[in-house]
């Protein structure tokens, strides 16, 4: 009796920390597990009362741990259901939800109906009237209401301490193996999301397609199976492509892009000139009108930048668009009956063409910023492996009982990390990493990506 008592003091008192080894799905070590939660646990009875912040979120809010207080509760987990729908669960820190009321969002500002509330018991689902201060429970079918959410008293608005979620650490390209199941994997997509925040997905209009990103190679793995088990969407996960950029390094002076057909009736005509020089890094793309004495006439100068930009968006290297410089249209000329918008559009994008062959096209490719975080023994061995990658170490400092390294490295380089340092710190690793800039692309390197993207050019050509 002492030492368990000792035990849910250390617990309480948060200075213990038990460890018990199991396998749930085989059912070995879940008793013990459950005897000690009812032991040795602390009961949210003896908790101190919880704080959140007020509905703007300027002041703090306490709420004591009893029935009787003005109910606060957090939804800590969210479940698709393919029969019910969305399930929500959520732990009642402050008073006591009932079905059948209206409660308070506070995270997102709205109301939502509660129907019938019930306690889970692994598959099985009871119905009650009321879940009380320190109990979980689950409602089906709220609207709005997502995991991390506050549910409270309109009268008595609280929003609790959010959850935090890591950012994803790897990404895959995904897409359906059954040509037209691109809507029915959207749609569960979301409904996943709703069940895991970690999860994250977007659309890549540079690469057209669809990414999934997660906290590891297993866990996107796992997301593409219960996407095929629990919404019949299978699906192939492959590497992403990564968004290079071109760009130019010098100056093309006097281009023209004249466009003149004839077809037996009215012709096309369209005559411009342009200078191309590059801007700074992020610069984005300026178009400069010098024009003078109507020598392109005002209501055609639009479509000139039009014909320009339409030729960024494939590059003459590989196919990647355009970034990061200045075309200046000075001259041209006109012809009173077959000049339109279509021929000095045309126009534009043959002087575009023209210009980027001489103005030394190079390729740009994405530079992310990359924390890697473990024991100090493999610190030499995980910055080794980063220089290998063209990564620059940035610096390295202490965090807790492990360091932590900062580098620069292309994403190039990164697509595969998670397993390398798996593979380095023997999984007592973590890394993340975010986009920073576009650096130019090493020449030989360079080279191989050029290569790569014309093959499958040639091959539909063959």
């Amino acid at each position: 009796a002492e030492i368990q008592e000792g035990l849910a003091r250390g617990i309480r008192d948060q200075k213990l920390f038990p460890i018990l080894c199991g396998a749930p799905a085989r059912n070995v070590a879940v008793s013990p597990l459950l005897d000690l939660l009812a032991e040795c646990f602390p009961s949210p009875l003896e908790r101190p009362a919880v704080e959140g912040a007020d509905a703007k979120g300027n002041g703090t809010v306490r709420r004591e741990v009893k029935d009787d207080a003005p109910p606060a509760a957090l939804v800590f987990k969210t479940v698709a259901d393919p029969y019910a729908g969305k399930v929500t669960m959520f732990r009642v820190y402050a008073g006591t939800l009932t079905s059948d009321s209206t409660i308070l969002n506070a995270t997102k500002g709205v109301k939502e109906r509660v129907g019938q509330l019930l306690l889970l018991r692994g598959k099985q689902q009871t119905p009650v009237e009321s879940v009380g201060a320190g109990d979980m429970g689950a409602v089906v079918k709220l609207k709005e209401t997502g995991t991390g959410d506050t549910l409270c008293d309109e009268k008595a608005p609280i929003r609790l301490p959010e959850i935090t979620f890591p950012a994803p650490v790897i990404s895959f390209a995904v897409e359906p193996k059954a040509k037209g199941d691109e809507d029915r994997m959207s749609t569960a997509f979301t409904r996943l999301r709703e069940e895991d925040p970690t999860i994250q997905i977007r659309y890549d209009p540079q690469t057209k397609e669809t990414v999934v990103s997660g906290m590891g190679r297993a866990h996107v793995e796992i997301v593409a199976e219960r996407l095929k088990r629990k919404f019949g969407v299978d699906v192939i996960l492959k590497t992403p492509r990564v968004p290079y950029k071109e760009t130019i390094k010098a100056k093309a002076r006097e281009i023209q892009g004249r466009h003149k057909k004839q077809t037996g009736g009215r012709g096309q005509f369209g005559d411009c000139w342009i200078h191309m020089e590059p801007v700074p890094r992020s610069g984005g793309f300026e178009f400069v009108n010098q024009v003078v004495g109507g020598a392109i006439p005002r209501n055609y100068i639009p479509a000139v930048e039009k014909g320009i930009l339409e030729g960024m968006e494939r590059g003459p290297l590989a196919g990647y668009p355009v970034v990061d410089l200045r075309v200046t249209l000075y001259d041209g000329s006109t012809h009173p009956v077959d000049s339109s918008e279509l021929a000095f559009k045309l126009a534009g994008r043959l002087a575009f063409r023209k210009a980027m062959t001489q103005a030394k096209p190079t390729l740009l490719e994405p530079i992310m910023t990359v924390e890697a975080v473990a024991p100090g023994e493999c610190m030499g061995d995980i910055v080794g492996d980063l220089n290998s990658k063209r990564g620059r170490v940035l610096g390295i400092e202490a965090k807790g009982r492990n360091q932590a390294v900062k580098a620069n490295v292309p994403l190039s380089e990164m697509l595969e990390y998670d397993s390398r340092l798996r593979s380095i710190t023997g999984d007592r690793g973590d890394y993340s990493m975010e986009s920073s800039h576009y650096e130019e692309v090493p020449t030989h390197i360079q080279e191989k990506i050029v290569a790569e993207a014309k093959r499958p050019v040639e091959e539909e050509e063959e």
